[in-house]
């Protein structure tokens, strides 16, 4: 059966993959420009931008971080990389909100409460300051609340662990305002093989991987291919009728082995579908020899969990983590993050890329310039420089994310009308 339907769609696809690139060629010639503004003149620019323009960013830890200490992100937060206060500052106004479930909840269960629990919790901000934050389900949503001067809050489900191999999960999680899952994260599961996880229990995806990719595409909730193998992406591109993004993921081209990381390949093929990569600001996934240095530190960490009989998810692994990672991290540069969206642009074109920053998630890695979320203005004035255009800035900022959900909503709402 599959290859019955795979046949005739390999010379379409080489087709659009090489439209694709010819756009690419034509985009970077915009973005190679030189540009005869000052740097403050540039910065004060990157600055309105930044205030002018919507902007969404792929994937933020801030649910799970207040499971661990909360604070009241209503002001200016002591920890963390997110709060009201540094979000205005930075122009940030649709931050998804990462419901993130460790892998180690696979085996012990427990996952979905997990999920319920982290997503109540950001329905609570909302409802705790109406006049800061309010949910959306749609990019129509996001700019109802940016035009009264609110954040919005999207949700995305990091680890499909709490679907709990229920097909029926899906739509109970679309109906809770998940608007994408990333289908694994640290280890294989019951959906697909993880990149980080060396087992390859499916090659791929599973059996009932590919039933849930289906289902998200006909309930509407957006496929995310961060964390997954190279295997699995590669499957669901053939499998998915909707176009795909990596939420928070950057380019392997910088840092070569991390299959974290998307080839140029994968890249190429993701655009070719109308998919987006939302590149992750951490040191460790924009530069190779601060991931070195990250694979050095992830090792001691493991032996010191082993050495000391602790879980992964021990608060005393955390505390220790924090200060081992501060000594010993090698930080990269925000132009180097600009390094990886100009990447993207030469490979595919300027469509097919955004911001997912990762922001309490990858904590002290974060590189210099680019901290937290008041940083994007800094980012914005790098790209600037390098000659983007004004309406370069605007489709990175948001525009080629709302395109894939819109996308991705019209696609579920014609399935089914069908059905």
């Amino acid at each position: 059966m599959t290859s019955i339907h795979l046949l005739p769609k390999i010379p379409i696809l080489f087709f659009s993959v090489l439209c694709t690139l010819i756009l690419a060629s034509c985009d970077q010639q915009q973005t190679t420009n030189t540009t005869t503004e000052t740097d403050d003149e540039l910065r004060k620019k990157a600055n309105e931008l930044a205030h002018t323009y919507i902007i969404t960013d792929g994937h933020i830890d801030l649910p799970y971080r207040l499971r661990n200490k909360m604070e009241d992100v209503s002001q200016k937060t002591a920890g963390g990389e997110f709060d009201y206060i540094r979000a205005k500052e930075g122009g940030l106004d649709a931050p998804f909100m990462s419901i993130y479930v460790s892998s180690s909840y696979q085996k012990s269960g427990g996952a979905k409460a997990l999920a319920d629990s982290l997503i109540d919790m950001v329905v609570k901000i909302t409802k705790d300051h109406p006049d800061k934050f309010a949910l959306a389900n749609s990019p129509a949503e996001v700019k109802q609340n940016y035009e009264q001067g609110k954040i919005s809050l999207p949700m995305g489900m990091e680890n499909g662990a709490p679907l709990e191999e229920k097909l029926e999960n899906v739509d109970y999680f679309y109906k809770k305002g998940i608007r994408y899952i990333t289908l694994t994260h640290g280890k294989d599961n019951f959906i697909c093989d993880s990149s980080y996880d060396t087992t390859r229990t499916w090659n791929g995806l599973s059996p009932m991987g590919k039933q849930v990719v289906a289902e998200m595409n006909r309930v509407g909730i957006m496929v995310d291919v961060s964390h997954i193998s190279d295997s699995a992406f590669y499957q669901v591109m053939q499998l998915s009728k909707a176009p795909v993004i990596a939420s928070h993921s950057s380019c392997r081209h910088f840092t070569p082995g991390f299959e974290r990381n998307m080839t140029d390949d994968m890249i190429k093929l993701l655009a070719a579908k109308g998919g987006v990569i939302q590149i992750n600001f951490g040191s460790t996934f924009v530069d190779s020899a601060s991931r070195k240095q990250g694979d050095l530190n992830n090792k001691h960490m493991a032996d010191w969990i082993k050495q000391n009989n602790l879980s992964p998810d021990d608060p005393k692994v955390e505390a220790y983590e924090e200060e081992y990672m501060k000594a010993n991290t090698r930080l990269s540069d925000v132009s180097v993050v600009a390094d990886h969206i100009d990447h993207v642009v030469k490979l595919v074109g300027i469509d097919y890329v955004g911001f997912g920053s990762d922001f309490d998630g990858v904590g002290p890695t974060l590189p210099k310039g680019l901290t937290d979320v008041s940083f994007y203005p800094n980012l914005i004035f790098h790209l600037l420089k390098r000659g983007y255009s004004e309406e370069d800035i605007r489709k990175i900022c948001s525009d080629n994310v709302f395109r894939v959900w819109n996308e991705v909503e019209q696609i579920a709402k014609e399935s089914q009308q069908k059905s």
